[in-house]
């Protein structure tokens, strides 16, 4: 007797790793590249999904810009699009302190300070995100949206 195998619908992973330098410019590039590599992988520009990974990106690599930079070395920005997710990776090359919290650390600043949100658009907009150490000197925050079952899976 041979048993019946259930059709299964073929997963299709897609993934994009750029390095970018640890500019403001690099930064800028990194949101750019993202918005059209999701356009090109069914996330229309403009829908809540590419809206949402658009503000993560520009959000993550101006952390590894800003608070993650070491002279010389740049940030890498890493999406891979599986089957309703989009996973985003941004690494840079400063481990030690200071290091961003944890998802469920994140604390609102001041509404005098300066800077302290970037985490919290990230805790808002990420169905999950997390701190990963890498080797050293690396760290990774990977932040997952999970986007509309209406995108085409191109």
């Amino acid at each position: 007797m041979t048993a019946q195998s259930t059709p299964r619908n073929p997963v299709t992973v897609r993934v994009f790793t750029q390095r970018f330098s640890s500019t403001p410019r690099g930064a800028r590039l990194a949101r750019h590249l993202a918005v059209r590599r999701l356009h090109a992988w069914g996330v229309p520009y403009g829908t809540d999904a590419s809206d949402a990974v658009a503000l993560i990106v520009a959000e993550l690599a101006a952390n590894a810009v800003t608070h993650g930079r070491v002279p010389g070395r740049d940030f890498e920005l890493r999406l891979t699009r599986l089957a309703g997710t989009v996973r985003v990776e941004v690494t840079d090359t400063r481990s030690g302190p200071p290091r961003p919290p944890a998802p469920d650390d994140v604390r609102a600043p001041h509404p005098l300070d300066e800077h302290g949100r970037g985490l919290l658009l990230v805790d808002a907009l990420a169905d999950r995100w997390e701190v990963v150490d890498g080797e050293p000197p690396a760290k990774t925050v990977r932040a997952e949206v999970d986007v509309d079952r209406g995108c085409a899976d191109h």
